[in-house]
């Protein structure tokens, strides 16, 4: 039997120490611990895919709470199933020792165990979607205070005239106007749609 751990966190810029910490207290081998930082809505995740592949039956995989093995309600029930189900893993939610499938697997033990989860998957995806609302909403609000989104528009130099003109008589080649302007090639031709329109 071997003992694993599993930790996600949302984004690049999440801490997973406290997380982390956890698995360290139960003597977990580093090689065993897998760390996902992407969003929960799947389980498309390189640390998850990796810890499937190498977790077998009898062993036991730790998480810190529901909601960092994932955000999806039909995705938590459907992975708990594989593993508890298909691969015969335990699993133990270290914030919630109900959730441990390891004890109580008389019927009352389970039926409490399979509630709690189906509750707690569902309150998972919920602050999801809440998580999801608030940042659309943030971002309506800055859009109307003006706030701009998005790598800043790059202008024309105030030359651009000029470099297309030498660019279209064959003075100057195509390499050398984008050198000459400073532009990449594809907001190039945007600033020529903008110039061709403004001079004619």
């Amino acid at each position: 039997m071997n003992t694993f751990g599993y930790i996600r966190v949302s984004s690049g810029d999440q801490n997973e120490s406290r997380q982390l910490n956890a698995m360290m207290k139960l003597k977990i081998s580093e090689s065993h611990i897998f760390i996902d930082k992407q969003s929960g809505k799947n389980f498309k995740r390189p640390g998850w895919q990796l810890l499937m592949n190498k977790i077998e039956k009898g062993d036991v995989l730790y998480i810190k709470s529901i909601d960092r093995l994932g955000r999806n309600y039909e995705e938590i029930q459907k992975q708990w199933r594989i593993l508890t189900k298909e691969k015969g893993v335990n699993i133990a939610v270290l914030d919630l020792p109900e959730l441990d499938t390891r004890s109580d697997k008389d019927l009352i033990g389970t039926f409490l165990a399979d509630t709690i989860l189906t509750i707690l998957s569902f309150v998972a995806e919920n602050e999801r979607e809440n998580i999801l609302k608030r940042q659309a909403e943030g971002i309506a609000l800055a859009k109307k205070r003006g706030v701009r989104f998005g790598r800043p528009t790059k202008s024309a130099p105030d030359n651009f005239g000029e470099i297309v003109m030498l660019w279209k008589k064959g003075e100057i080649s195509w390499d050398e106007a984008l050198i000459k302007t400073g532009l990449k090639q594809a907001t190039f031709y945007r600033r020529l749609k903008e110039y061709r329109s403004q001079a004619g």
